[in-house]
C-alpha cells in the first residue's frame, strides 16, 4: 500500500492516454491483419478446386499483401519510421489493384451466368408450352 501513495503522478514520464487517432490506427491495423488472413484462408479454401483456383490463388495474394501492409503499419506506429509507412501504402495499393481486377472478373462472369441462365431458361420453358399444346 505505501508504494500506491508514493506514486507521482504529476511526473511528464507519465503515460499519456492513447489519442483518437491511435485508437482508431491500432483497430484498422488489427483489421487488416483479421481481413488478409480470411482471404488467404479463403483463397486456400478456393484452391481445393481446380476452377476454383483461378479465385482463389489471386485471393491468397491480396490477403498476403493486406498482412505485410498492416505489418508496415505497425512497424510505423511503433518506430514513426516514414518509410515503413510509405511502404505500408504501397502494398495497400497492390491490395486495392488486385482486388479491383477480382471484382471486375466476377462482374463480368456474373453477367455471363445470367445471361446463359436465360439462354438455357427460354427453351426450356418454350419446351414446356409447347408440351402443354399437345398435351390439351
Amino acid at each position: 500500500m505505501d508504494q500506491i501513495e508514493n506514486l507521482n503522478l504529476e511526473s511528464e514520464d507519465s503515460l499519456k492516454p492513447p489519442t483518437y487517432f491511435q485508437m482508431i490506427f491500432s483497430q484498422m491495423i488489427r483489421d487488416m491483419k483479421f481481413v488478409g488472413m480470411f482471404a488467404i484462408i479463403m483463397g486456400v479454401l478456393n484452391c481445393l478446386s481446380i476452377i476454383g483456383a483461378i479465385i482463389g490463388i489471386p485471393y491468397i495474394f491480396i490477403g498476403m499483401r493486406i498482412r505485410e501492409s498492416a505489418e508496415q503499419f505497425e512497424i510505423f506506429r511503433m518506430t514513426n519510421d516514414a518509410r515503413a509507412m510509405r511502404m505500408g501504402f504501397e502494398l495497400q495499393s497492390k491490395y486495392f489493384k488486385i482486388i479491383k481486377i477480382l471484382i471486375i472478373v466476377m462482374l463480368v462472369l456474373m453477367v455471363l451466368g445470367i445471361i446463359l441462365f436465360i439462354a438455357l431458361l427460354i427453351p426450356l420453358i418454350s419446351s414446356i408450352y409447347e408440351y402443354q399444346q399437345y398435351g390439351s
